[in-house]
C-alpha cells in the first residue's frame, strides 16, 4: 500500500511541476496549454468568419461553461485524479502479473521505436482512435455510462468549447481500456505522440464548431461537423435507438460498422437527450448528476 500512495505522492508533485513549466515556457512547439489556447481562437476565428447557424450568437448559449470544462478537463481534471489514477493502475497491473512472472513487455507484439516514426504514429493513431470509438459506444449502450456521458449531451448550441465538455469520468473510462492496448504495442515518444494530440484536438474542435463543412469525399474518412452534429441529435431515428456517427477524429468506422446517419442537412436540428430540459445547468450539479441518478 506505501508504494501505491509513494506513487501518488510522485504523480501530483511531477505533474505540478509539468504544469508549472507549461505555463512558463512557451518556446516548445509541443507546449499542450499554450496548444490548446492557439486551436480554440483559431477554430473560434472560423466561427466567426463561417457561421453556419448565423443567428447563433458568438457567445453562444453556455459558452463560458463549455470554457470552463475545457480548461478543467484537459489540465485540473488531471492535476486532481487522472494521473495518480493512471499511473497507480499501471503499477497495479504490473504487480498483477508480476505474480504470474510476466510483465507488460511479454505481451509487447513490437517495440513502435524499431519502426520508421511516420509508421509508428501512424499505428499509433488508428488504434487509438479505433478503441476510443467502441469506448464512446459503450458510453451510449451502457445505462451507468450513459449517466455520465449525458454530460456532454446536455449541449443545446454547438460551438468548438462543447469539444471538452464532459464529464470527469469519461478520461478515466478512456484511459483504462487504451492503456492495455498501448502497452502491447509499445513505447512512443512523448514528443512525437503531441503530433497526433494536437491533430486530434483540432479535428474535435471543428466536429463542435458552428462551422458548415464535411470535407468533400474525406468526409467518409475524418468526422465532421456536418457528421457530428448528428451525433448530438435528441431525436434519434428508431432503428439506432443507442446513438449515430461515435466518431472521434475517424468517421471512418461508422461508415464501415453501419452506424453513420446523416439524412439530411442537419444545421437547425434540436441538440440534446430525452428529458434533458430537466438536466442540471450549472457545473457542480452535472458532476454530482451521476451520482443522485438511480
Amino acid at each position: 500500500m506505501n508504494k501505491y500512495i509513494e506513487i501518488i505522492q510522485k504523480s501530483y508533485t511531477g505533474y505540478w511541476n509539468y504544469l508549472k513549466h507549461e505555463f512558463i515556457t512557451i518556446n516548445h512547439w509541443d507546449n499542450y496549454f499554450y496548444g490548446l489556447i492557439f486551436i480554440s481562437l483559431a477554430v473560434w476565428l472560423l466561427e466567426i468568419i463561417f457561421p453556419w447557424r448565423k443567428q447563433q450568437s458568438i457567445f453562444r448559449k453556455d459558452f463560458w461553461l463549455d470554457t470552463f470544462y475545457m480548461f478543467f478537463n484537459f489540465f485540473l481534471l488531471n492535476l486532481i485524479v487522472l494521473i495518480a489514477l493512471s499511473n497507480t493502475a499501471a503499477q497495479f497491473f504490473n504487480d498483477i502479473l508480476g505474480v504470474f512472472g510476466l510483465s507488460v513487455s511479454n505481451f509487447q507484439l513490437f517495440d513502435v521505436d524499431a519502426l520508421p516514426k511516420v509508421l509508428g504514429l501512424f499505428i499509433f493513431f488508428i488504434v487509438g482512435d479505433f478503441i476510443q470509438w467502441n469506448t464512446h459506444r459503450l458510453l451510449h449502450r451502457v445505462p451507468l455510462l450513459w449517466n455520465f456521458h449525458k454530460v456532454h449531451h446536455s449541449v443545446k448550441e454547438m460551438g468548438f468549447a462543447a469539444h471538452l465538455r464532459y464529464h470527469w469520468m469519461e478520461p478515466v473510462v478512456y484511459k483504462s481500456l487504451l492503456y492495455i492496448p498501448m502497452a502491447i504495442i509499445g513505447g512512443f515518444d512523448a514528443q512525437d505522440v503531441a503530433i497526433i494530440h494536437f491533430f486530434n484536438i483540432t479535428i474535435g474542435h471543428l466536429n463542435h464548431a458552428n462551422l458548415g463543412w464535411n470535407y468533400g469525399p474525406l468526409k467518409y474518412l475524418l468526422n465532421n461537423p456536418k457528421m457530428h452534429i448528428w451525433h448530438h441529435v435528441k431525436d434519434l431515428p428508431k432503428q439506432a435507438k443507442f446513438g449515430i456517427n461515435y466518431g472521434i477524429t475517424l468517421s471512418v468506422w461508422d461508415y464501415l460498422f453501419k452506424t453513420a446517419h446523416i439524412p439530411y442537412n442537419g444545421r437547425d436540428i434540436e441538440l440534446g437527450f430525452e428529458g434533458d430540459e430537466n438536466f442540471p445547468k450549472d457545473f457542480i450539479s452535472q458532476e454530482l448528476y451521476p451520482l443522485n441518478k438511480k
